[in-house]
């Protein structure tokens, strides 16, 4: 082994880590891997950026855009549905039915996009048939692999394993080359789903994924019927006068206020600028003892005021200015006050950002590296600070500092816990007081002993003193949390308001959605769409409390509440697939005729020599938009960049496989393992090594690397390449085995209500039939053939 094979080997193992670790994301490991290879020598830089220029990388962005074509002139709707028609309400042939059509669209469109369209169109034929949607969403996802089988323009490994070839020198695939193999393989595989294989789905509704998506039911699949009562703000109340906001109604406990009844007259979704009367009734939705526990504080006594004590904890609790460092695990979180006592042992006042100055809610702020966050804590815990890897710096703040910069306005009060409040025997961190309103607790008086910064897991008892430091507002907003009355059940009037003019739609994220990483409250859906957020599913759980600290990932489902209207101009949006029933804009069917006219044409010149692939997919992109089938907005929209870049830079990893012999070198590796067995097993050695590297490596990057190898172990046995290089495309595109194999599997993972486990009790099985049928046809139709003279 020389050093160039072991440095690119070690490359190769180092971005095998990286995609399986998800450290970086997929398309950045690969544009690392090409600057390395040029940094290295390894590859020269013309060499390292042919392949955004290679035609396969065309051809697959182009397919995109063919493919949106489409789905945005109908084209795929109209042949879902005729074909929809004749399955009538069996399961068996549902899933037949289903498994084909996406078959066949995904012959000839993006297989993701294939699932992403079918997915609401399959979710509303299990409402209808009172199917669960679990039984059929998991064939829908298979389907469309398998029909990416059938042609050369059917999943991005086909095209790149035919580039390969050209580039080899060696003669390539056409369009319809895979279809004998690919065809065999659909049905199989179908007809094995449909039998057997839907034995080992979800037979019981598990949660929501499995049960019938409507407007009626979806507050009790997420557990919100029982979760919604009224609060009434008295006449006399502190509240009155006050904006929503400042009531802390909502983001002290949770709570969302769906609608405010004032004397008859109804408001959805009431902004935070909304100005409570005496009288007000709001319907909100969260957990009631949450509220209970926090309004439990009202009980407690304010004795009075302690400069005096203030000046004494000042001098035995500093305060620092800590800046978020550029790797901290801080970044894109939010501030819990108890995990900062917990964690460091300090109080987080304030929040700097450059000018912008945040004291109030300072929880529901995502950090960013560079934030100074303005820290209070004694004089060890500061110490320790320095030391942490999460700051780049701890500064010392002055009273200056403090007053003309931070204007720190809080004061320091002593509060009595009487001896039979419910609040003794809890913690702090229970009672979820720091996190609602921002107040710090300094010590505790407990028998003539004074205990500084106590940790979040002290116990309080009834008598004991507080030392807490806040703004004096906030304690009236916190008695005006205990002044409402709470109406268990709802009025008719306000009930009935809420069915007529709000609804639900339950969502997930679309697969190419720039929201999947992001935290909730940086999408923030009340002040974006119009509404709000109610639940989340995700791997067999709801989760309905701290929403705002949650980060989307694909799978998820949404619930959403709002307005009618806004709910349907919600549905239209790209980065989310709805799953209930909602009125969209239809297609544009009088371009339909005209998009199909466009796909066979680019199929027929193809065909019949007359372009390359690459170049027809590209006219035939520019005429779908010259003709209006979609805009150049929707094309630059509907090409995965993801997939574009994560290719293109892996393309030089091949080359500098094949350049250095470190190609060689494996496929030796392999010969001398199964080589004396003979060529086919050494094509069934390489079909079940794909197979199970889809577990962990992106589809397209691992055939880039696996089709260097292919071709020295095909020259190596004299035999010509194209056989083993169509089981490699195959066994990289069948990518049943788990979720995270394929964007498709992930897709219906959420709506489906699956979890790991059922992708590998289906997976497998599925993966091993395709298996045994690859190599049965594939002796038949591509024989293996000796390198000719």
């Amino acid at each position: 082994m020389t050093y160039e094979i072991a440095l690119v080997l070690g490359i190769l193992g180092v971005s095998l880590i990286l995609f399986v670790t998800e450290v970086l994301r997929m398309d950045v490991v690969a544009l690392l891997v090409l600057s390395t290879l040029v940094v290295t020598g390894l590859v020269d830089p013309d060499s390292a950026l042919q392949g955004f220029s290679n035609p396969a990388v065309i051809t697959v962005w182009a397919m995109f855009i063919l493919s949106d074509g489409l789905t945005r002139t109908g084209i795929a709707d109209i042949l879902g549905a005729q074909v929809m028609r004749v399955a009538g309400n069996r399961e068996v042939m549902l899933i037949v039915v289903i498994m084909l059509t996406a078959g066949g669209l995904s012959a000839f469109m993006n297989n993701i996009g294939v699932a992403a369209l079918m997915l609401p169109v399959v979710v509303d034929i299990a409402r209808r048939t009172d199917i669960p949607a679990s039984r059929l969403l998991m064939p829908l996802a298979y389907g469309s692999l398998l029909g990416g089988l059938t042609t050369l323009v059917g999943t991005p490994p086909n095209l790149l394993i035919a580039g390969a070839l050209t580039d080899a020198g060696e003669d390539s695939f056409g369009m319809f080359d895979f279809a004998p193999v690919g065809i065999g393989a659909l049905v199989v595989g179908t007809l094995f789903i449909a039998l057997v294989g839907r034995l080992f789905l979800p037979k019981e509704a598990r949660n929501v994924g499995e049960k019938v998506r409507s407007q009626r039911n979806l507050r009790q699949q997420y557990g919100l019927q029982e979760r919604t009562f009224t609060l009434k703000i008295p006449y006399n109340s502190i509240l009155a006068g006050k904006s929503l906001a400042a009531a802390r109604i909502g983001s002290a406990v949770g709570l969302i206020v769906v609608a405010l009844d004032r004397r008859g007259r109804f408001e959805a979704l009431p902004s935070a600028k909304t100005i409570l009367q005496g009288g007000d009734k709001l319907l909100v939705q969260g957990r009631l003892d949450r509220f209970e526990e926090l309004r439990r504080w009202g009980e407690v006594i304010i004795e009075r005021e302690a400069p005096l004590l203030q000046s004494l904890v000042s001098e035995r609790v500093q305060l620092v200015e800590a800046t978020i460092a550029p790797d901290s695990a801080y970044i894109k979180t939010l501030v819990n006050h108890t995990d900062s006592r917990r964690d460091f042992g300090v109080n987080v006042l304030a929040i700097r950002r450059g000018e912008l100055i945040r004291r109030v809610g300072i929880n529901k702020v995502p950090l960013r590296a560079g934030d100074q966050l303005l820290l209070q804590g004694g004089e060890d815990a500061i110490a320790n600070l320095d030391r942490s890897p999460e700051f780049s710096s701890v500064e010392p703040v002055d009273e200056e500092t403090l007053t003309d910069i931070y204007r720190m306005q809080e004061s320091v009060f002593v509060i009595r816990i009487p001896r039979d409040s419910q609040l003794g025997g809890k913690s702090l961190a229970e009672t979820r007081l720091g996190e609602a309103f921002d107040f710090r607790l300094l010590a505790t008086f407990r028998e003539n002993s004074l205990a500084l910064m106590p940790e979040p897991d002290e116990i309080l008892l009834g008598g004991d003193l507080l030392l807490l430091q806040g703004r004096p507002e906030d304690f009236d907003e916190l008695r005006g949390l205990q002044e409402l009355d709470i109406e268990s059940t709802v009025s008719a009037q306000l009930s009935n308001y809420e069915s007529d003019r709000l609804a639900m739609l339950e969502v997930t994220l679309a697969p190419q959605s720039d929201f999947a990483g992001k935290l909730i409250s940086e999408i923030n859906f009340r002040e974006k769409y119009g509404l709000e957020l109610m639940a989340v599913w995700r791997s067999g759980e709801t989760i309905r409390s701290e929403l705002n600290q949650l980060t989307l990932e694909f799978g998820d489902a949404l619930v959403l509440l709002g307005p009618r209207a806004k709910i349907q101009v919600f549905s239209e949006e790209p980065d989310f697939i709805t799953m209930t029933p909602a009125p969209k804009s239809p297609p544009d069917m009088k371009r339909a005729p005209l998009a199909g006219i466009i796909m066979l044409a680019v199929v027929g010149v193809v065909l019949a020599g007359l372009l390359p692939i690459a170049i027809a997919a590209i006219i035939g992109a520019v005429i779908m938009v010259i003709t209006g089938c979609l805009t150049m907005e929707h094309a630059y929209r509907a090409i995965d960049w993801r997939a574009v870049f994560l290719i293109a830079g892996m393309l030089p990893l091949g080359v500098a496989m094949a350049d250095t012999g470190a190609a060689a070198w494996v496929a030796g590796e392999v010969m001398n393992l199964l080589g004396d067995l003979g060529p086919w097993p050494v094509v069934a050695g390489l079909y079940v090594l794909t197979a199970i590297a889809t577990m962990i490596v992106p589809t397209a990057a691992l055939v880039v690397l696996m089709s260097p190898i292919v071709l020295s172990a095909s020259a190596e046995m004299g035999i010509e390449p194209q056989t083993a290089m169509m089981a490699v495309a195959i066994a990289a595109s069948a990518s049943f085995t788990s979720p995270i194999s394929h964007p498709a599997n992930i897709l219906v993972m959420g709506p489906g209500g699956y979890r790991f486990v059922d992708y590998i009790k289906i997976g497998v099985p599925l993966t091993l039939i395709i298996f045994v049928t690859v190599m049965f046809l594939l002796p038949i139709f591509w024989p293996i053939a000796p390198i000719g003279p």
